[in-house]
């Protein structure tokens, strides 16, 4: 099963009237479900985890208000998010000795590489659509990721 294969799936899901849809193809099984009170869909990989998800979420809020208590209901003025485009493994460098990419703190332009989000062992560099100075990494290295999940919060310059 390739990546095209399932982004396809996403999409057919995406304007149909199919609310979940499971896919098993040579020992590989994928979930894509829609959820009604959510924009994003959420796509499972069978051989991920996903107990995960729910301590990452609620992350964004916390970390954004506290650097930005006056205005904490509104983090997206003030803050770019990336997600990440693809269900994956989060890497912060290209290799387990490497260097990450990016640091906190540190200056991002328009198509700097932040991380490699792994999937189906394909790295898929993941970029920067925005310049500004990186304000938080929401995912340990190592860990998996879900489609649309908050990855980086960069501060807009």
């Amino acid at each position: 099963m390739d990546l095209a294969y399932v982004k396809k799936v996403i999409k057919l899901i995406e304007k149909s009237d199919v609310d979940e849809i499971e896919i098993e193809e040579e020992g590989k099984k994928i979930r894509v479900a829609k959820h009604k009170n959510q924009q994003p869909m959420f796509v499972q990989a069978a051989v991920q985890p996903s107990p995960q998800v729910p301590p990452s979420l609620p992350a964004p809020s916390p970390a954004a208000g506290s650097a930005q208590t006056p205005q904490s209901g509104k983090p997206d003025v003030k803050y770019h998010e990336v997600r990440s485009p693809i269900v994956g493994t989060f890497y912060r460098a290209p290799a387990p000795d490497a260097e990450p990419y990016v640091e906190i703190g540190q200056n991002v332009s328009v198509g700097s590489v932040l991380c490699i989000v792994e999937a189906m062992k394909l790295m898929n560099e993941i970029e920067s659509d925005v310049s500004g100075r990186l304000a938080q990494i929401l995912v340990e290295n190592g860990k998996p990721v879900e489609y649309n999940q908050v990855l980086f919060l960069i501060e807009k310059s």
